[in-house]
């Protein structure tokens, strides 16, 4: 079966300037300013257009849109876990053996059947998912937490992205297939290109046409088949090992253990942010449409320096994990100590920059003097619990890379089951502040249980190192 592949390999070192350079042999400065700045700048454009798609919403002055936006993020949390369990699963085991085809150049036979199960399960997920949403429509948004006046403008966004999961879900795998090559300036380019897609979309389906939040989820939806169109054909051009070809699909154990183990923590950390959401949205919504409001807007805002660190976290994923297949461990390590003083300087200068101007920004996007003083305050708790998160996702990503499922897993859970209890034990003891600072409390403990979990490893690896040493007893 093995000469069916016709995948040429080589142990040469890859040519110095391409993406595979990158991964293998780049200084570490160049490698993860080559990885992590362009998926900053795609991430940072993102974050960017959600708050002028937030914009954009507001300009038709009816709080139910915004709050149907709050009542939709689960729903796009559970779009990006479907995504994350084969686009992060299958793009780590793809750098991986990327890796270790310098050691073994049979390794790269496998990556084609790695991808094209990627794509196609991320698909077929999706279907299934959109198309029983669809079907429970209004006990849906019910779940959802929208209450009566709400519950018109957020079945009509729901509805838009429930019918465009399938195409979700393969971008957002697509995105991690093409960075898995290390071809994260392509990455960018997709990204970028449909941010700009989107914000057209917006003017024509919201501010021409007037059709609400709806539009806005078409807007979505339309430009994101844009994004897989363009990784679907940059893949077939460029690509040497990876391929989208429905033969390639496989349920061969070897693939799809290896790709659901890392994978699964996507899908379980999004089933807890939709039940995170649920719980947060209804206890919110107790204090009127202004919280939640407040609530959405403030999330935006906080997610121009959470996307710049998840450039960076995620970005060096492929590092991470080409470095740990190819077996080069100080490599390895020297990728994991640069990326932590990418993350720590990138939250002080643009987390604390919007930290002093968080009144001012916020007064930009509402006038309500009560959104405002409550939304300057969850501002304050998003960027806080960011500093926590970039480190904990770091930590993920290096559990990810080297395929330890178990805490990476732990890592993905942590958060939903530190969360629960943490917001209804601070709603009945402190009231909204106690829901705001929920979130904070819980990253933090996150991030600790991280850090026990890398601990414990080093240790762990220098005590087997040690008994190698001095052989046995």
């Amino acid at each position: 079966m093995s000469t069916t592949y016709h995948i040429e390999t080589t142990t040469q070192p890859p040519a110095p300037g391409s993406n595979r350079w990158y991964l293998s042999t780049a200084p570490i400065l160049r490698a993860i300013i080559h990885l992590c700045l362009p998926m900053a700048a795609a991430m940072i454009v993102g974050a960017v257009y959600n708050v002028i798609n937030a914009g954009f919403i507001g300009s038709q002055h009816n709080t139910s849109y915004l709050a149907a936006i709050t009542f939709g993020t689960p729903l796009l949390g559970l779009v990006m876990g479907v995504g994350g369990v084969f686009g992060a699963g299958g793009g780590a085991l793809i750098s991986r053996l990327l890796g270790a085809s310098e050691r073994d150049p049979a390794s790269a036979s496998e990556i084609r059947r790695v991808s094209a199960f990627s794509f196609w399960g991320a698909i077929i997920a999706g279907a299934v998912i959109g198309g029983a949403g669809l079907l429970l429509l209004h006990p849906l948004v019910s779940v959802l937490g929208a209450n009566s006046a709400a519950v018109p403008a957020t079945s009509a966004y729901v509805a838009v992205l429930l019918a465009f999961v399938p195409v979700l879900a393969a971008a957002f795998c697509l995105e991690q297939l093409v960075r898995a090559e290390g071809a994260s300036r392509q990455v960018m380019t997709g990204l970028i290109a449909s941010t700009i897609a989107n914000v057209a979309f917006d003017v024509l389906f919201i501010l021409v046409v007037h059709w609400g939040v709806a539009g806005a989820a078409l807007s979505m939806g339309l430009s994101n088949l844009g994004v897989v169109l363009y990784f679907a054909v940059w893949l077939q051009r460029n690509s040497q090992h990876v391929s989208l070809a429905p033969r390639w699909f496989t349920l061969s154990p070897t693939v799809v253990k290896p790709v659901m183990g890392v994978g699964a923590g996507e899908l379980v950390q999004s089933a807890f942010l939709i039940v995170t959401s649920l719980v947060l949205n209804n206890l919110a919504a107790g204090y009127g449409d202004s919280a939640l409001a407040a609530l959405g807007v403030a999330v935006r805002i906080a997610q121009v320096p959470e996307f710049l660190i998840m450039g960076i976290t995620l970005g060096v994923l492929p590092l991470f994990a080409y470095s740990f297949g190819k077996g080069d461990t100080q490599r390895l390590a020297s990728a994991v100590r640069m990326s932590a003083l990418a993350v720590g300087g990138t939250m002080l200068v643009v987390g604390g920059t919007v930290f002093l101007l968080r009144g001012q920004i916020f007064s930009a996007f509402s006038s309500n003097q009560s959104v405002l003083a409550i939304g300057v305050v969850v501002l304050t708790a998003q960027l806080v619990s960011a500093v926590f998160n970039g480190f904990s996702g770091l930590l993920t990503s290096l559990f990810q890379a080297t395929g330890r499922s178990v805490p990476a897993l732990v890592m993905s859970v942590g958060q939903g089951i530190a969360f629960i209890p943490i917001v209804i034990l601070g709603n009945l003891w402190f009231g909204l502040a106690g829901i705001i600072w929920s979130l904070t409390v819980s990253e933090a403990i996150v991030f600790l249980v991280g850090v026990g979990m890398w601990l414990a490893s080093r240790r762990g690896r220098q005590s087997g190192l040690r008994e190698g040493l001095q052989g046995p007893d």
